[in-house]
């Protein structure tokens, strides 16, 4: 079974829990902290796809050039990094078109939400990717948090349906890839982010079995800042300290284990081979 690796390249500032205590001097660490995953790419042959955020391919071009020259696919991760609920529609559509004035020569054809915030409540940007050319989203996490999450959407890719993003509908408007979750009783998520660094990694390759024998790839995040040890620590309350920044020392060599036992392509390729 292929699976599905992804990149969502982004500052490391730019997650919600940070909304409110963003330090006003900050070095982006970009390129720092995304070559060791490169390298890590090169060193097991892995293609992935790079949810590239518009504001990161302004302001770093050649970057991207060069993650598209090494083989990987280009995504969108919208320009600024808000919200789908912060944008609202017509905000959403401009944030898209702005971020594909600098990501629109490599044609990218799938999308992800900042924040996993694709739900009911936002699903009015199914139409918007799609007529924007888009091809597939991969925005929806079927799980429940305080930030995202919409836990009786299925577990499967799948076409949701237009007027409900938990339903199937073989006519709707674009292809949705979920983050991956495991059913135990109840899903729990082995996709990546927070979930790689705090989980065991041998219950993350159990899980990734066990996903691939029900004939479904497991579709993997993560983010460069995170797997990066030199990333600042901003000071937080403990429960979102610990969600930030817990197992950041960890991560790369994580990923290096499951790079090293299962297969991964980007998403385009699993698009084209349904």
């Amino acid at each position: 079974m292929i699976n599905g690796l992804s990149i969502d390249l982004e500052y490391w500032w730019s997650i919600e829990l940070l909304k409110n205590c963003i330090p006003k001097k900050k070095d982006d660490l970009i390129t720092e902290s995304v070559d060791p995953l490169l390298k890590l790419l090169d060193a097991y042959d892995v293609s992935a796809t790079f949810f590239v955020l518009g504001m990161v391919a302004e302001k770093y071009p050649e970057l991207i050039y060069n993650i598209h020259t090494r083989g990987h696919e280009i995504g969108c991760h919208g320009y600024s990094h808000k919200t789908l609920v912060d944008l609202g529609e017509m905000g959403f559509e401009e944030d898209l078109k702005r971020a594909m004035m600098y990501l629109g020569k490599y044609h990218p054809i799938g999308y992800r939400a900042p924040s996993f915030s694709l739900n009911n409540d936002t699903l009015w940007a199914l139409e918007i990717l799609r007529d924007q050319g888009f091809l597939y989203d991969s925005s929806v996490f079927p799980i429940k948090t305080s930030l995202y999450g919409v836990p009786e959407a299925p577990v499967h890719i799948y076409r949701p349906c237009k007027t409900n993003i938990a339903l199937h509908d073989p006519e709707g408007p674009i292809i949705e890839f979920p983050l991956t979750v495991l059913n135990m009783g109840k899903n729990i998520p082995i996709a990546g982010g927070f979930y790689i660094r705090a989980l065991p990694e041998m219950f993350l390759k159990w899980g990734i079995r066990s996903v691939n024998k029900e004939k479904r790839p497991a579709i993997i995040y993560v983010h460069p800042w995170e797997t990066y040890q030199e990333t600042p620590r901003v000071r937080m309350l403990p429960p979102r300290y610990i969600v930030t920044y817990y197992g950041i020392a960890s991560a790369l060599k994580k990923l290096e284990g499951i790079l090293k036992e299962f297969n991964f392509k980007p998403m385009r390729e699993i698009l084209h081979d349904l």
